[in-house]
């Protein structure tokens, strides 16, 4: 049975939390036209399906336009953020499986369960802290839109406590492309062109780069409450920590980019961010095709995304080299024809 508690706004810490305690749910939001190009706005996507009300409803066969999978996701992540309003960093994202298209016009609600806890290790001069395994389930008009874990590691409330937590947290696991191509919807993937010629295993690295810019708008937008995205003193770093949710909101837009066609987005097979991002890097990605599968008269398509962050010193000059420093390892399954 799940254990309903109340939050207090200045957490929950790691040591307030227990296996199977149910966080409150934050408000539920309607995707409105409004929103849908604030968030355009910030990270430029060309899915046709979500820009053009004519395509989409070719491509789905149903009134209105499709909601941008990334949208979707970063309100559920937003409102997945009542157990990590302290957090001190988002570890993984793991099995995100999109069961539903999401329109514009649909209603969000989010509910997150505690799976796990385990202890993080303890060093001299550092407070506790633990790990947070969640499960997330993610709403459109009442019926389960989203399902997916992430993990959370936050700070303890009483850093002379021993929680004693060591829940085996699990392991991504190898990627099973098929079960992800029962998520492509039944639509008319013809009506987006050709398919793509991209043979399996070819690397492509976009040549428009982008720079992370208005970190604190998407913040407010979808409701993150983590603290260390919208005040620096929270942060472990000299600078506001940007969410991570940003960076994958732009990898997906890159991926618009060099997979012409691309129609949607049905899951995320991991995502782990591998360094901290900030307002102003300047960001590259690059697309590695994994593996493809036939689904319902398109394909589905293991994507493996690797970002890289350039940022300047005060004098104006690049603190690492060419390529950047590696901030984000994502595989995503994309339906396109």
């Amino acid at each position: 049975m799940a254990i309903d508690f109340k939050i207090p706004l200045d957490g929950p810490f790691y040591d307030q939390l227990a296996v199977g305690q149910q966080l409150p749910r934050q408000p539920s939001v309607t995707i409105d036209e409004g929103v849908a190009a604030l968030y355009q706005s910030l990270v430029g996507e060309r899915m046709a399906t979500v820009l053009d009300d004519r395509v989409s409803r070719a491509v789905t066969s149903t009134d209105g336009r499709l909601a941008s999978p990334g949208l979707v996701m970063q309100f559920s992540i937003g409102q997945s953020t009542t157990v990590s309003r302290r957090a001190i960093a988002n570890l993984f994202y793991r099995d995100v499986r999109l069961l539903r298209p999401v329109m514009i016009g649909d209603s969000l609600e989010t509910s997150v369960t505690v799976a796990g806890l385990a202890d993080g290790s303890h060093q001299p001069g550092r407070a506790r802290r633990g790990k947070v395994l969640i499960d997330v389930v993610t709403y459109a008009n009442g019926e389960p839109a989203v399902v997916y874990q992430r993990c959370p590691m936050l700070p303890q409330l009483d850093d002379d406590a021993l929680p004693g937590h060591a829940d085996d947290l699990g392991t991504t696991g190898d990627l099973d492309l098929g079960s992800y191509a029962e998520l492509v919807p039944d639509w008319d993937f013809a009506a987006l062109g050709l398919p793509t010629g991209w043979p399996a295993s070819e690397t492509i690295t976009d040549p428009t780069r982008d720079v992370i810019a208005g970190a604190t708008t998407l913040v407010r937008l979808t409701h993150n409450l983590a603290m260390i995205h919208r005040d620096a003193e929270e942060s472990p770093y000299p600078q506001r920590l940007v969410y991570g949710g940003h960076v994958v909101g732009l990898a997906q837009a890159s991926l618009s980019r060099v997979l012409p066609g691309m129609a949607t987005v049905v899951g995320w097979h991991q995502c782990d961010h591998t360094g901290p991002a900030f307002e102003g890097d300047l960001l590259t990605f690059r697309h590695t095709l994994l593996d493809v599968t036939p689904a319902r008269g398109g394909r589905a398509l293991a994507v493996q995304v690797e970002g890289f962050a350039q940022r300047l010193d005060t004098e104006g000059l690049p603190t690492t080299g060419s390529d950047g420093t590696k901030i984000l390892d994502w595989t995503v399954i994309a339906a396109a024809p």
